[in-house]
């Protein structure tokens, strides 16, 4: 029988014996190998967890004492050791999460996949609950983040009894992290050490006996153990913020492990564990793997690390067509937040490394970066997945449009993204970014719109925000495009029963439904409404000529492209024509877009059935 058979809670972990601890992470990176290679998922920061994850288990009782993962996608040796082994539907439909969900089990606090929130969320915890331990896992490139700074700063402050911080430093994000910051390879590795502790304590008992003449033996003492202590280790963020600090570790090395975490649990105040990690630990190919240690996968042959078919998406193709304006354009500049290869812009950083630039997770300086370019002279173009651009919102409003600066924001995984869930669907963008003054919004409907209104914001003079999914393209459009004005429309079909006013992917939605309804006797006409705003001057005009029109988008109703249509509307007599479709007032679920769509009724069929309902057919 497997160990992991046995494994059904975490204080099964405690009835093994070290040769059988070993065995099971053995056993978990295979499991984790096989099965996400029939499914998908995040493989490479798992395989580097294994151990560390085990002696959290051990060490700490869960879920009395609090473990919170940062960057969640750290926590599938987490789900199986809290007895979650089902994962032939990982991040599908109705089966398991892929980050940390507090509906799966009480083990999972928080719903996080949004990277330095942890020591927020944890400093919380400890502060209500300081007679338990509270742990945050932090790594990944999260220590990139601001927001994990503004916590330390709060930590050293409030100095909670049982917050202990443990920092997985495995030098990546998604490729390698970037900052200095992040270049944690020179933080100390005694400072939990007994004989180091007991030599501190031993040197302040001895001064303070001493006559001083001056400075008291307090003061003497306290100026001697910082001199010892720079002489044996440098100082480190945490030592200036005064946490008490332990580090580097071996992260794959079990006893040592336990052992220090048992030290830092001795400890009445908030202690930093600083562990060294191999992401992809254990998989030949994911090591190979100089980008990004197969950090993200879909199924893939477990032999080889390769992916088992691939497919053209929107991400490559704009990528292709940015690297053409970058050769055309020397002031053009490309900014990503930890996402270089994943927003595209891979091609791009090989040939112009000097004018791709990659912040880290650091969405809010990537944008205000970006103004400062703007501001310079440079035409910057920032590559962000939509839900990691809500961050900065404050940074896109007051630091490029208050003023007016030429920034395009290149806004990848708009609309429902799939498989990572709630916490990455970009089905806010359009209303977060249309009450934003002076700012266009484009949703282009495929590749090809994709790459003409890229060409029409490098040359506009004001911020400008596209928003795709992540979508299959169905072929590489010739580069560059011409331009698609500010504003302009297109009228892909005409009828005269229902309007379709459809945005980005919704277009192709509203297409196949309408074809449906001819069958059933309905005609209708189809808008592509590739400007969200500003919005074509015709609106009024086509939706005059139908008794019915129908908005389609992949974002929230509230606020989002109907709202606009209809506020457009509301002094001509024409908005009680309209009818708004698009996500409803809640977070979705994982799964499939096709899958996710479908359940909230944005498929061509329900789309369809819903048309006819509302002529009453």
């Amino acid at each position: 029988m497997a160990i992991l058979d046995r494994i059904s809670d975490p204080t099964d972990l405690r009835k093994l014996s070290h040769a059988e601890l070993t065995q099971l992470a053995e056993e978990i990176r295979r499991f984790l190998v096989e099965s996400l290679s029939r499914t998908g998922g995040h493989l490479s920061p798992n395989l580097g967890v294994v151990e560390l994850t085990i002696a959290l288990h051990r060490v700490f009782a869960s879920p009395r004492d609090r473990i919170i993962w940062d960057v969640g996608h750290q926590a599938y040796v987490h789900k199986l050791l809290t007895g979650r082994k089902d994962f032939s539907r990982l991040r599908a439909f109705g089966g398991l999460s892929g980050y940390p969900s507090r509906a799966e089990s009480p083990h999972d606090w928080v719903e996080n996949s949004h990277a330095s929130t942890s020591l927020s969320y944890a400093l919380g915890h400890a502060l209500s609950n300081p007679d338990y331990y509270t742990v945050a896992v932090i790594g990944d490139g999260a220590l990139t983040g601001g927001m994990a700074y503004e916590a330390l700063n709060h930590i050293a402050v409030a100095r909670p009894r049982r917050l202990i911080i443990v920092v997985n430093d495995n030098g990546r994000s998604y490729a390698p992290t970037v900052g200095g910051l992040a270049m944690l390879a020179n933080l100390a590795h005694l400072r939990f050490d007994p004989r180091y502790e007991w030599a501190k304590k031993t040197t302040s008992r001895i001064l303070r006996g001493l006559p001083i003449v001056g400075e008291t033996a307090e003061e003497l003492a306290t100026r001697f153990k910082e001199a010892v202590k720079q002489m044996l280790e440098p100082s480190t963020v945490f030592d200036t913020l005064g946490l008490k600090y332990s580090g580097r570790i071996d992260g794959h090395d079990l006893p040592l492990l336990e052992d220090t975490l048992e030290r830092a649990k001795e400890f009445d105040e908030p202690v930093v564990v600083h562990v060294v990690t191999d992401k992809g630990r254990g998989y030949p190919p994911a090591i190979a793997d100089e980008v990004d240690r197969l950090h993200g996968v879909g199924r893939f042959d477990v032999a080889t690390g390769q992916p088992l078919g691939s497919e053209l998406k929107l991400t490559d193709v704009v990528g292709k067509a940015l690297l053409e304006a970058a050769r055309r354009r020397e002031d053009l500049v490309a900014i990503s937040a930890a996402m270089i290869s994943s927003t595209g812009l891979a091609d791009m950083a090989e040939e112009f490394p000097d004018r791709v630039i990659d912040t880290g997770i650091a969405e809010q300086h990537a944008v205000t970066l970006a103004a400062g370019l703007a501001m310079a002279g440079k035409r910057p173009v920032v590559a962000i997945y939509s839900t990691f651009l809500q961050r900065a919102f404050d940074q896109i409003m007051m630091d490029v449009a208050l003023h007016r600066l030429p920034v395009v924001f290149l806004i990848d995984r708009a609309g429902v993204t799939g498989p990572d869930g709630p916490s990455h669907h970009g089905v806010f963008d359009l209303s977060y970014l249309r009450m934003i003054p002076g700012l266009v919004v484009g949703a282009p409907s495929d590749a090809a719109e994709l790459c003409a209104m890229l060409e029409t914001a490098i040359a506009y003079d004001g911020p400008i925000a596209i928003r795709y999914p992540k979508a299959a393209a169905t072929s590489v459009p010739t580069v560059p495009a011409d331009p698609i004005p500010v504003g302009e429309w297109q009228e892909r079909s005409a009828g005269e029963d229902v309007l379709f006013l459809a945005a980005g992917r919704m277009v192709e939605t509203a297409e196949k439904a309408a074809a449906q309804l001819a069958q059933r006797g309905v005609s209708c006409g189809v808008v592509a409404a590739r400007w969200v705003k500003p919005m074509d001057r015709r609106l009024e005009d086509w939706v005059a000529r139908y008794p019915t029109v129908v908005t389609l988008e992949d974002n929230v109703v509230t606020g989002g492209f109907g709202a606009a249509v209809l506020e457009r509307l509301a002094d001509t007599g024409l908005a009680d024509r309209v009818r708004v479709v698009g996500i409803p007032d809640r977070f979705l679920p994982a799964g499939s877009a096709d899958d996710v769509l479908a359940s909230v009724g944005l498929d061509p069929d329900s789309v369809a059935d819903r048309v006819v309902g509302l002529l009453g057919r």
